[in-house]
């Protein structure tokens, strides 16, 4: 604490991002990042913007960029706004869209980084439950509000609903914004993006950071109409009007037109996905269907928070979330075969030992 603070800094509850920790022959499964390097062409890309070039300031607008993504999905460079990670964009969704004076809605268990948005920019919220099962009801939605953020696939679950179901929630808030968080589409679920052209009130946020494995050069973009592009425009340029440098464009623009190995490096971790599932079950834990890169599990037997922590001793590392509804659960990272299969062996050691 400090006297120089701001009430609002007081306030703040900080978002905790996962733990990067330094550690011998790590095997980290806790932060989501893609198992497997970015694309050679975006390496590429990347090494030859790292010359003389970065002296001078990037292309605020990242048209080139802007323009890959649109040509991808059928649209225009109009309907894609780009910026510092998919956490910038929606930080900025929060702040463009959302001051209706209802709360904004969103569910109890999901991306905990939507709490701490509302309380820097002040906004009222209301959390949806999860069903019994820990998925997305869209009917469970419709309280007068803000707007709507929905996590599709759902994090920390992995679980997703389908385009019908967002359909049904855009109609039923149609003079608000309903925000559908895509971080982990990539990985199996329905994107929305189809649905732009034909709903206004539609914006989809996608990042670089899974399944593109750029999570370290920190792009996010978001797909809608150019009505809310413009809004969000007009948030970043009131920030921060040049947020990614010309490696960034250049790798992202590059990764987006390497599309055989997006689809190789997608196929792996499915894959992987459908081994660590079947793995975890077969030990005893129950294991939500998963549509991201990463699986959502728990053990009737055994503490969540000790499983974590055994692990860790053994140079895995797996996130563990406190909370009411979290704290039997662990979400797990799914990685190459070799460290899912570690994984499940330190398991099985584990659950041996304390039987």
């Amino acid at each position: 604490m400090s006297r120089f603070w701001s009430p609002l800094v007081h306030r703040l509850t900080p978002y905790v991002p996962g733990e990067q920790p330094k550690m011998a022959d790590l095997i980290k499964l806790n932060t989501n990042e893609f198992p497997y390097g970015p694309s050679p062409r975006a390496l590429d890309a990347m090494r030859a913007a790292a010359d003389d070039t970065l002296r001078l300031y990037p292309d605020p607008t990242a048209l080139a960029l802007r323009t890959a993504l649109a040509e991808r999905v059928g649209l225009t460079a109009e309907n894609v706004f780009v910026g510092n990670g998919s956490d910038e964009v929606l930080a900025h969704a929060f702040q463009a869209f959302f001051n209706h004076g209802d709360p904004l809605l969103f569910s109890d268990v999901t991306y905990s980084f939507y709490k701490v948005y509302c309380g820097l920019y002040a906004l009222p919220y209301r959390l949806v439950p999860l069903t019994e099962n820990m998925a997305v009801q869209v009917e469970d939605f419709t309280a007068p509000c803000s707007g709507v953020v929905i996590a599709n696939p759902n994090a920390p679950t992995g679980t997703a609903v389908g385009l019908d179901a967002i359909k049904r929630l855009l109609a039923m808030h149609p003079d608000r914004v309903v925000l559908v968080d895509e971080a982990y589409v990539d990985f199996g679920a329905e994107s929305v993006v189809s649905l732009v052209k034909d709903h206004s009130n539609l914006l989809v946020v996608q990042t670089f950071s899974k399944s593109r494995a750029l999570a370290g050069a920190r792009v996010g973009f978001a797909y809608a109409q150019p009505e809310l592009i413009e809004g969000l425009v007009r948030v970043k340029d009131s920030f921060n009007s040049y947020p990614l440098d010309r490696i960034a464009q250049a790798g992202a623009t590059a990764a987006v037109q390497d599309e055989a190995w997006f689809r190789q490096g997608i196929e792996k971790v499915i894959s992987s996905r459908t081994m660590l599932s079947a793995g975890l079950t077969g030990l005893g834990f129950e294991v939500l269907p998963s549509q991201a890169n990463f699986v959502y599990a728990r053990h009737a037997d055994r503490d969540a928070a000790q499983l974590a922590a055994s692990l860790r001793e053994r140079a895995i590392i797996v996130r563990h979330l406190r909370g009411e509804r979290t704290s039997s659960w662990l979400r797990i990272t799914v990685g190459t075969d070799p460290q899912c299969n570690m994984l499940l062996s330190a398991l099985r050691d584990i659950l041996h030992r304390n039987s």
